[in-house]
């Protein structure tokens, strides 16, 4: 009874040690909650993944695909998904970004070589599709 008796007090002892511990200060509790931007009070941030393009913008950036390497667009769900995340290649640091499009644009039929990535690379920034 001694040990079970000794446990619940060290175990209350520990939780009002934990609840004492506070980083709040007397300065802080005067000051006012400062205000968190939302995701839509943000400026996008560079080379992410934009949402997915409907109607008039999907067309085109079909179109802007298709003037880079026609074969890419023959499936146009795999394109525009293969576009919004080519959009990534483009931050800092990253390496090949011409070799990334090419692997990205390579699906089932369909072959990209590098230099095609270039020009698709060039569409997705001249386009204005891929925040730059």
């Amino acid at each position: 009874m001694n040990t079970r008796t000794a446990a619940a007090a060290l175990a209350a002892a520990a939780l009002l040690t934990l609840t004492a511990c506070s980083s709040s200060s007397d300065e802080d509790t005067d000051a006012k909650p400062k205000a968190t931007a939302t995701p839509s009070d943000r400026a996008p941030e560079k080379s992410s993944i934009p949402p997915r393009p409907t109607g008039e913008k999907r067309q085109q950036l079909l179109d802007a695909l298709a003037a880079a390497a026609p074969d890419i667009v023959r499936y146009e769900d795999k394109a525009i998904d293969a576009a919004r995340n080519q959009c990534s290649a483009f931050g800092e640091g990253v390496k090949r970004p011409d070799w990334l499009a090419s692997q990205r644009f390579t699906y089932k039929d369909v072959t990209t070589s590098e230099e095609q990535g270039k020009a698709i690379n060039d569409a997705l920034k001249s386009s204005g599709f891929c925040n730059v």
